[in-house]
């Protein structure tokens, strides 16, 4: 708690407030942000997000309150799981919010404590599947978020070992989840092949749910776009659009919540824009972008940088330069490896476009050197 503490004081000081200030804007209790500032109470994550806001530090204080929010290691593997999980879903609401660059590591400590302990021979072998299937859901999400951070070969190494523990563990539904990972990272980086050998994989195994079918589809139908195979793509992602429109199954893993109309229609989006049609592709992102929960984390400043190639290789320019002012105005806060990636490429596309107007030149201009390391 002290680097938060330590942050926000000097943050307050940079800015000339002082704490009654500070509350008084944030429609807290004085005491209470007192008793944060000083060390004697863990902020929220709510009040750690307003100081974020008003102090301008672009997410680093939710970051720190994220992580110590986590709960201390316990001992004993019942303990072990549940720490896990909850140190999973504090991580992964902070991702979704902010961005997985300050986190990724933090994850990555939780996933290899839990594997040191299974590997030393600790855990007791009647409590060793359950333990196992939670480390592989461990890695799991560290691998998620590493490839949001931009980190690819950590995240494919944490997928392989989620996917190993989880086959040792006997859990197929992480196994299917894993697969799809793997699958989705060499979309990611341009591996088509690869991409295409898992999807078969997954369609081929007997009693495979709907919604781990449905998303399989829809990597296969990605990676057929990235080789040029229109009818094939088009194929593949009517059949996921099938399958989404089918009532949910009991046999469908946990996991597979988010998988929705709207992914598929995201996904769409961005095959028709990688075989050339981006006007089509427009309204499909679009429509993606509108079902968001979050309008201005992480997922939403990625599709809105797919929604700005789309302009932009439309040569829509006044709605790119729109589209580019409201992603800048997201860079403030979420901080995502994978998304400066790919925004990097689309910056370089209209950089190398003759015909784009002055003005949008000089906002890529200005946004790509804001994204230099």
């Amino acid at each position: 708690m002290d680097d938060f503490r330590t942050r926000v004081r000097a943050a307050l000081a940079a800015q000339g407030m002082s704490i009654r200030g500070a509350a008084r804007a944030l429609n807290y209790d004085v005491s209470y942000l007192s008793r944060v500032v000083n060390g004697k109470q863990q902020p929220s994550p709510r009040l750690a997000e307003g100081l974020d806001e008003l102090l301008g530090q672009d997410g680093e204080l939710a970051a720190l309150a994220t992580k110590n929010h986590l709960p201390a290691q316990p001992d004993g593997p019942e303990a072990g799981v549940a720490h896990m999980k909850e140190s999973a879903t504090y991580l992964l609401q902070h991702a979704n919010r902010y961005g997985s660059d300050t986190v990724a590591p933090t994850a990555v400590q939780v996933w290899r404590s839990a594997q040191r302990k299974l590997d030393s021979g600790s855990i007791p072998e009647k409590e060793q599947l359950a333990y196992l299937a939670a480390v592989a859901e461990s890695a799991e999400v560290a691998g998620w978020l590493l490839y949001d951070a931009g980190q690819w070969d950590a995240a494919r190494a944490a997928f392989l070992e989620s996917h190993m523990l989880a086959r040792h563990a006997g859990d197929r539904s992480m196994q299917w989840f894993a697969l799809d990972l793997l699958a989705m990272l060499d979309i990611e980086i341009g591996r088509p092949g690869e991409a295409l050998r898992i999807a078969d994989e997954v369609l081929g195994q007997r009693r495979v749910p709907p919604r781990v079918a449905l998303l399989a589809q829809v990597r296969r139908g990605r990676a057929l776009a990235q080789i040029g195979e229109h009818q094939r793509t088009q194929a593949a992602l009517k059949t996921a659009k099938g399958y989404v429109e089918e009532s949910l199954s009991p046999s469908d893993p946990g996991w597979t919540w988010w998988v929705d109309e709207g992914e598929v229609r995201w996904h769409r989006g961005v095959a028709l824009l990688e075989l050339g049609a981006p006007e089509e592709a427009i309204p499909a992102i679009h429509g993606s972008i509108e079902r968001l929960t979050i309008p201005d984390g992480r997922g939403a400043l990625h599709e809105r940088i797919g929604l700005l190639s789309a302009f932009a290789k439309s040569k829509a320019w006044r709605e790119a330069e729109t589209e580019l002012e409201t992603i800048a105005s997201l860079l403030h806060t979420v901080r995502s490896g994978r998304n400066r990636y790919v925004l990097r490429r689309v910056l370089r596309t209209v950089d190398q476009e003759s015909h784009a107007p002055a003005g949008l030149s000089s906002l890529a201009m200005d946004v790509a050197t804001a994204l230099a390391p």
